[in-house]
């Protein structure tokens, strides 16, 4: 069992994060001695579920939702599953834009290295889209997908 401060700095959140989650019925079975919260393998497990949802971009309230669904049993097993998939596929959509970004980046540190060797940006401008290095110009495409 642990501490709330225990679990906070395991997970590296503020406690008043952890008072909130359970304030919101996140950790429907969490126990309490003399009034302290103690947390165990349960907790810590719903816990990592918990940041996983929310840095996948869920809300509490739907966070709630599924550990009531958990509470429920097996028979909403589809339900979650289904929840999972939704967020999965969201997370793809956020990395594929994520990853464009990142391609732009990479794109303008090439772009900027070669105007500085060249002294200006004439000849990189002429290379612009179809001239490119193959693998610039992957990124580049890349960069620019709608």
């Amino acid at each position: 069992m642990y501490t709330i401060g225990q679990v906070a700095e395991m997970f590296d959140l503020p406690v008043s994060t952890l008072r909130y989650y359970d304030k919101q019925g996140l950790f429907p079975g969490l126990e309490r001695a003399s009034g302290i919260r103690r947390f165990g393998d349960t907790e810590l497990e719903a816990l990592r579920v918990i940041e996983c949802l929310k840095k996948a971009g869920m809300e509490i309230k739907d966070i709630r939702l599924f550990m009531e669904w958990c509470a429920e049993g097996p028979s909403t097993y589809p339900k979650r599953k289904a929840m999972f998939e939704e967020r999965k596929a969201h997370m793809e959509s956020e990395i594929a834009k994520m990853n464009r970004a990142m391609d732009m980046l990479k794109f303008k540190c090439w772009y900027y290295e070669q105007a500085i060797q060249d002294g200006s940006e004439d000849r990189l401008k002429a290379l612009i889209p179809d001239n490119l290095p193959k693998e610039v110009k992957d990124i580049y495409d890349n960069a620019h997908a709608q």
